[in-house]
């Protein structure tokens, strides 16, 4: 592992881990009317006649905007815009290493829905999707909705649906090793932030039936007057058919999978110990797991995937978002809708099937197959749903 000093200066001798360069040289005059004026007034007055060619004279088909407002950064919380550069510039370097999508990191200083938007709104003719990252819950459940509906462009945010997808790629794999069948699955999901509530839809699009969904008071049931908002309340209604009551203790009783999204510690032996025989142990939080994985295998557990490298079974979001948007990006989708993400996870699994043990049941964040498998399976599922412009994909 590396250390603090090693962090820092890396940092700060490269000032910055992106840059943006020229496709061509401009070393003539030649060069420079062409590339910029007069020449570039032809594309300007093509595509002010016929919007759709922006993607074929413009950067706009292969780049995306990574978008926050520094208020839910990693495990620091709120540490503002400037804070969270660093982390936004990784991102855009993982976009250009794993994809080949250009990404320009926008961090913002902005905290209320629609202040943040109305800037992406605006500065979306210039992209061709938007990645929302590191924005605190609620709000960045209402702003990706408000964003989906007035955009024609993928917004996805990545801390909800990139956490989903990976998380959905592991369990159907942990499924075949402990011989399990989703719909008889019963899953319990400690964490009713982004990616939990996420995670919860997406399992429920999957085919669970049996989900129950606790935060730090308790399990969420309809009703519930306490520690509670909107989307909690809506997931709570689609969630525990048998409307129990109590902490996550009692709801772990008989469960087949726990899925933390949530903080270090709060899984104990004795909770696993009362799951069903072999239970699936997703223990996410970061940098330190709800359970660490030896305690949870030593009380029973059959699979135990966490959220660091250090671990087997790392669920990183790196094995999803940059396949996904490179797939809606081919097919210029407007809208990464479930189908989608639920085809990401399949793609995820599936390269991970032949070889299927207990301390592999995800592809590594390196492998090289990843993102081609999961933009084929994105773009093709953006076509069968109706979410594509461009209908053929090339091979």
């Amino acid at each position: 592992m590396f250390s603090r000093d090693e962090a820092i200066a890396l940092h700060r001798k490269l000032k910055g881990k992106i840059s943006i360069s020229p496709k061509i040289p401009i070393t003539t005059y030649e060069e420079l009317s062409l590339a910029y004026t007069p020449g570039v007034a032809v594309p300007c007055q093509e595509i002010h006649h016929n919007k759709d060619l922006v993607y074929q004279y413009t950067a706009k088909q292969n780049l995306v905007a990574i978008v926050s407002n520094g208020t839910a950064v990693l495990g620091l919380g709120n540490i503002g815009p400037e804070a969270a550069l660093p982390v936004m510039e990784g991102k855009s370097m993982l976009f250009k290493a794993f994809a080949g999508i250009d990404a320009i990191p926008l961090c913002i200083k902005a905290t209320s829905v629609e202040e943040v938007v109305q800037f992406v709104t605006q500065i979306a003719p210039t992209f061709g999707g938007i990645n929302l990252e590191d924005i605190a819950a609620p709000e960045c459940f209402k702003i990706e909705q408000e964003l989906k509906r007035r955009l024609d462009i993928p917004v996805f945010h990545d801390d909800q649906h990139g956490t989903a997808v990976v998380v959905v790629a592991g369990l159907l794999n942990a499924f075949k090793l402990t011989n399990r069948k989703p719909a008889a699955a019963k899953v319990v999901i400690n964490g009713a932030g982004s990616a939990g509530i996420a995670i919860a839809h997406l399992l429920l699009k999957l085919g669970i039936k049996h989900i129950i969904v606790c935060d730090s008071k308790g399990i969420l049931y309809p009703g519930r007057n306490f520690g509670t908002n909107p989307y909690k309340e809506e997931i709570s209604r689609l969630t525990n058919p048998d409307r129990i009551q109590g902490g996550l203790a009692d709801a772990l009783v008989d469960a087949d999978v726990f899925i933390g999204v949530s903080k270090a510690d709060i899984l104990t032996p004795d909770m696993i110990k009362k799951m069903q025989q072999n239970p699936i142990i997703f223990a996410l939080a970061n940098p330190d797991p709800e359970i660490h994985p030896q305690l949870a295998l030593e009380a029973g557990a059959a699979v135990v995937a966490t959220g660091r490298s250090d671990y087997p079974n790392q669920v990183n979001n790196v094995l999803a978002f940059p396949g996904i948007f490179k797939g809606a990006l081919t097919v210029r989708a407007t809208d990464i809708n479930a189908s989608m993400k639920l085809a990401a996870a399949q793609a995820i699994a599936n390269l991970a099937a032949k070889e299927l043990r207990k301390d592999y049941i995800i592809p590594k964040p390196l492998d090289g197959r990843v993102v081609e498998a999961v933009a084929k399976a994105t773009a093709a599922a953006a076509i069968e749903t109706g979410a594509a412009r461009v209908l053929t994909v090339k091979k």
